[in-house]
């Protein structure tokens, strides 16, 4: 495939602070029609519950399904998807899963009180969550590392239920996502994502329970779906599109740096991946290593949109 235009812009160029300021801007129109189009879906889901949610499914994920309950997946189905892994997957998400356990035990909090000088009870009352929702995406990429790392606080924190969502498109499914689901001990599992999933977390359905906390990245439609409930639910950030800057004396390897930029690009095609160097050879080598690399990728179609549109390597000199 032929390699992304990606723009190089150099800090003494003239017009150096307009061109970086229009490459991070969001295109305006798009960022108004995303807020108009979740804004409609977070109403009708509201509004018609399931129906709504059915609906959406089957128009953005081309999944017809004539219930909720066909989208939800059995702890049966989840056990059978987890047995028919390789042991080496499954040894990996369990090592992961055990690994970020230990990491997080270490950051717990509790509860303490003591009484002050006249006799006030003052303190800190640590309680958990009943119910947390899940997003996991499940469109064009697909991370097990999403549900242990969304899972495993809630579940060491002590959370009583944890909903997960993923959207399953054509009814693709990811098994080691659906795994990671069952060794991190999510309760219950659906097969709806985008704006229609966050407002069934937050607004509850005559199916899906509403959850006190919605944690997770996705889409642009995602993000503002979470931006738009908060208040109505805790969420964790809103995350989505990625974006990384990665910075570089021009010490390292030019192939890491360009797996770096394919590992944000590879999201969505509106991440944005930024490198900037004060060597300019480096740079150039970064960029032929994009060129000999990205043909390799499983996402490459995706990477190359995300570079060609939203990317940018920039030299300061010293």
């Amino acid at each position: 495939m032929p390699a992304p235009s990606i723009a190089r812009l150099n800090t003494t160029d003239a017009r150096f602070d307009e061109t970086l300021a229009a490459l991070l801007a969001f295109d305006a129109e798009a960022d108004a029609g995303i807020h108009q189009a979740v804004g409609e879906i977070l109403a009708a889901v509201r509004a018609r519950g399931d129906e709504a949610v059915l609906e959406y499914t089957r128009r953005f994920d081309a999944l017809p399904a004539p219930s909720m309950a066909a989208l939800e997946i059995s702890r049966n189905e989840l056990q059978a998807t987890c047995d028919a892994l390789p042991a080496a997957q499954r040894t990996a998400l369990q090592t992961a899963i055990a690994r970020v356990r230990a990491y997080h035990e270490r950051q717990c909090l509790e509860s303490w009180s003591y009484l002050d000088a006249d006799g006030t009870r003052l303190g800190q009352k640590i309680t958990p969550l009943d119910r947390v929702g899940l997003y996991v995406p499940g469109g064009r990429a697909s991370y097990p590392s999403s549900v242990i790392m969304n899972a495993v606080p809630a579940k060491v924190a002590g959370v009583g239920e944890l909903i997960m969502v993923v959207p399953t498109p054509r009814g693709e499914r990811n098994p080691l996502v659906l795994a990671a689901a069952l060794l991190t001990g999510v309760d219950r599992v659906w097969t709806i994502g985008g704006a229609q999933a966050v407002a069934a977390l937050a607004y509850g359905t005559e199916t899906i329970p509403a959850v006190d906390k919605i944690t997770g990245p996705g889409n642009a439609y995602v993000a503002e779906a979470k931006r738009r409930v908060f208040g109505t639910v805790g969420i964790d950030m809103v995350a989505g599109p990625s974006e990384v800057l990665i910075l570089s004396d021009g010490s390292g390897s030019p192939d890491w740096a360009a797996m770096d930029l394919f590992a944000q690009a590879e999201h969505d095609e509106l991440a944005q991946s930024i490198l900037l160097s004060p060597d300019a050879a480096f740079l150039d080598a970064v960029h032929a290593a994009i060129d000999r690399l990205l043909p390799t990728q499983p996402r490459r179609e995706i990477i190359a949109a995300s570079l060609a549109r939203r990317a940018d390597s920039g030299a300061r000199p010293e």
